[in-house]
């Protein structure tokens, strides 16, 4: 196989992960606190012997994702919250403790505050949240303080990460420098987040992926065609 096919494969694989990442988003346009994400390439040298000058390859290097806020969406639900400012809510996963700005919560069977998914809430002491089976009334304050039927119960925790957030599945992030809580962040009840993707950007880039791979893709068909030719002359002789 030729240089030229090495290096243009492994630009069409990169392509393939750009295009997924672009189709990601787009399937999330409409998810409460989404981020939207892309993925960054990186070009190295490979070394094709030492008569031969070097080959340069790319590749997917890290996906990187857009922590602005999205905009905020007015549902009237009274377990309907979204942050107003920097900070994050956590939740309990079975890999452990996460970070998330989807704040579309509800009550489990037993009172339990959980995410759409069914991941526990937590408190700012981080804990979970427990409602009482008869709550009929329920407000929650700016700072995250829960009152059912005039008495207080808890307060949701707001949380900053201390170092960088990896991005996992949907929307959740872990934070593996650790979290403290977020002082200064608001909450705004009976309001959901939206997701920060904007389809008209998505669109084009899913366009400009897909000129970039079908160019590749010629490329591609050129350079066979090219070697099929020389093997068929030399087999003639």
């Amino acid at each position: 196989m030729s240089q030229a096919v090495y290096a243009m494969l492994s630009r069409q694989q990169g392509l393939v992960h750009e295009m997924q990442s672009v189709a990601n988003n787009i399937a999330n346009a409409s998810t409460s606190g989404y981020k939207s994400d892309r993925a960054l390439f990186v070009e190295y040298l490979v070394g094709t012997g030492a008569e031969n000058p070097s080959l340069s390859m790319g590749g997917l290097g890290a996906h990187t994702f857009d922590l602005s806020a999205g905009g905020l969406e007015s549902t009237g639900g009274p377990l309907d919250l979204a942050v107003n400012g920097e900070g994050y809510f956590a939740v309990q996963s079975l890999e452990g403790q996460r970070l998330t700005r989807a704040g579309h919560f509800q009550l489990s069977s037993d009172g339990l505050l959980i995410t759409a998914d069914g991941l526990p809430v937590l408190s700012a002491g981080g804990g979970p949240i427990i409602f009482p089976p008869d709550a009929a009334s329920i407000s929650i304050g700016a700072d995250g303080s829960i009152s059912v039927d005039g008495e207080p119960l808890e307060r949701i925790g707001v949380f900053r990460p201390a170092g960088d957030l990896l991005k996992e599945a949907g929307t959740l992030f872990s934070a593996p420098g650790g979290y403290a809580l977020a002082e200064e962040a608001t909450l705004v009840q009976g309001a959901l987040e939206q997701s920060n993707v904007v389809p008209v950007i998505e669109i084009a880039r899913m366009i400009d992926v897909q000129r970039a791979y079908d160019a590749g893709q010629s490329l591609l068909e050129a350079e066979d065609g090219r070697v099929s030719q020389i093997i068929n002359a030399l087999r003639e002789r």
